[in-house]
């Protein structure tokens, strides 16, 4: 299938059109709001239903399949993490704050990209490992620890440098006064980051489907399962509504980082995709080892950020990620990511190829 004819039907889903009604009621300033209970709600009812997948299939599979596919996610996070960070720098001229912060926000996973992701392969009955439910989890917090660390070593520096500014104990002590602030703020981030509720729910509920298996899931499967792809049609609507109202701050990010809203994610899922075939994983896992790559976090960021960089300007990483990104990566990315993988997964030449690299690293 075409890559335009696989967007224009995903257009087409209920998700796609849900969302882009909540972004046509925001526009017309509609007072249409999800009731703050539910708003509360359904992230948890998201996570939790995959994360209850994703222990079931990795009891299924068994947890030693996922450790090689962790580690490479995790070794790409760091490393797209650092490459936002040069490309912001260096080329789009932003400051160290801010560089740091988008490259974080980029270099973690939405969830809620997650949950689409699931919903867009089950319409074109195409399943994938749960186990990548177990990634999204220890990728959530990474990269805004490492952006974390480097702003406070490179503030450490600034201090460091001044100290020859300073004489006596005075200076020695102004340094020692800010050293332990970076800490402290470290293992604060650090610590809210793991208990933070969205990976406690996710971890938890791994856990829980390991232990209960299939059997154990069949007596909630009809809240779990069947239940799932509504309860993302209303949260559809919220982010919509969300999207829809911060459209206007577009003009405020400027040119390069909405072309960097777009094109970083469509760069990094693809490459997401080619190496998660590589090693093995399936049409489905390999989109949403991509989509994982590929998405940008709106929801754990704010949270995070604006405690851990105050420097940083809110408006530049929530906006390019949930007004820009997000949309893009569910209506476009998706679909081409999805091509890419059938590509990658039918063509012999390809298949062969890839086989003869695994045997070499093998």
């Amino acid at each position: 299938m075409e890559i335009l004819e696989l967007i224009r039907s995903n257009l087409l889903t209920p998700i796609i059109l849900f969302f882009l009604f909540g972004i046509v009621a925001a526009r017309i300033k509609s007072d249409l709001k999800i009731p703050e209970a539910i708003s509360e709600f359904l992230p948890i009812y998201l996570l939790a239903a995959i994360g209850l997948h994703g222990g079931i299939e990795m009891r299924n599979t068994g947890f030693e399949n996922m450790l090689i596919p962790m580690f490479v996610a995790i070794g790409l996070s760091l490393l797209f993490t650092l490459n936002h960070y040069q490309i912001l720098r260096r080329i789009g001229k932003l400051n160290i704050f801010d560089s740091y912060a988008l490259a974080s926000t980029y270099g973690a996973v939405g969830a809620v990209h997650f949950s689409v992701g699931l919903s867009f392969l089950n319409n074109h009955g195409v399943t994938s490992e749960g186990y990548i439910a177990a990634i999204l989890a220890v990728l959530e917090p990474l990269a805004f620890i490492m952006a974390i660390f480097l702003t406070n070593m490179a503030v450490s520096k600034q201090i460091k440098a001044k100290k020859k500014s300073f004489e006596g104990d005075g200076g020695s002590a102004c340094i020692d006064v800010g050293l332990r602030q970076t800490q402290a703020k470290l293992f604060q981030v650090l610590h809210e980051s793991i208990t933070g509720k969205a990976i406690v729910i996710l971890l938890g509920s791994i856990v829980i489907g390991y232990m209960i298996g299939e059997e154990g899931f069949g007596s909630i499967r009809i809240v779990f399962d069947e239940m799932f792809t509504g309860a993302i049609v209303i949260f559809m609507i919220e982010m919509g509504i969300i999207a829809g109202k911060r459209l206007d701050d577009i003009k405020k990010v400027g040119i390069f980082l909405t072309a960097f809203a777009i094109i970083v994610p469509v760069f990094n899922g693809t490459i997401g995709v080619v190496v998660s075939t590589m090693l093995g994983l399936s049409i489905g896992g390999a989109v949403m080892f991509g989509l994982l790559m590929a998405s940008a976090s709106f929801i754990a960021a704010p949270a995070v950020l604006r405690h851990a960089i105050p420097q940083a300007k809110p408006s530049l990483y929530i906006t390019s990620a949930l007004g820009i990104t997000f949309p893009f990566n569910i209506i476009v990315t998706l679909p081409i990511l999805f091509t890419i993988s059938v590509f990658l997964h039918t063509g012999e030449e390809v298949i062969g190829l890839f086989q003869y690299v695994a045997e070499v690293f093998r």
